[in-house]
């Protein structure tokens, strides 16, 4: 059976998983220090890292569709699955590869959801900030170049002033 190519991949994936875990601590260091200049930056190297990961994913469904009709099980089963009808050495290595992806997964979308709050959180400071300047007057240029005030009123939705 195909299982130390299998192992090979998922310890690939371990690695792209916290190399992606890593990515994404340095996108929140990045967004709570406001070097905001390097955002697309981190957010293609995020992209780099997802589209080696979809890579693996194919290969290692290849190879688990061959272990999992090698052990008679239906198309596709989970890791978990495969690890239960595994025979030993290989039964408990299936194993740890699973929770340690589990751990990895979780915490990684601990990040996510964080990062997400700090940007929402960030544009709702943005936009709190835009609303609260409102200039009473602005100035505009004259025929002669010189500058004229211009006051601004709010116009209702019925149009009165």
């Amino acid at each position: 059976m195909d299982y130390q190519h299998l192992s090979t991949l998922l310890w690939r994936e371990q690695e792209l998983l916290d190399l992606l875990l890593f990515k994404a601590e340095e996108k929140q260091y990045l967004i709570i220090s406001g070097k905001n200049r390097w955002l697309p930056r981190i957010a293609h190297e995020i992209e780099v890292v997802l589209d080696q990961m979809r890579t693996l994913e194919v290969e290692r469904g290849a190879v688990t569709e061959v272990i999992a009709t090698n052990l008679g099980l239906e198309p596709n089963p989970s890791l978990r699955t495969i690890a239960e009808h595994a025979a030993a050495p290989w039964n408990d290595l299936l194993v740890g590869h699973h929770e340690t992806l589990l751990g990895l997964v979780t915490e990684l979308r601990g990040l996510s959801d964080a990062n997400r709050e700090l940007i929402t959180s960030g544009l709702a400071a943005i936009d709190e900030a835009l609303l609260s300047v409102r200039p009473d007057e602005a100035k505009t240029y004259t025929a002669a170049g010189r500058t004229a005030g211009r006051s601004h009123r709010s116009v209702t939705l019925d149009g009165a002033m």
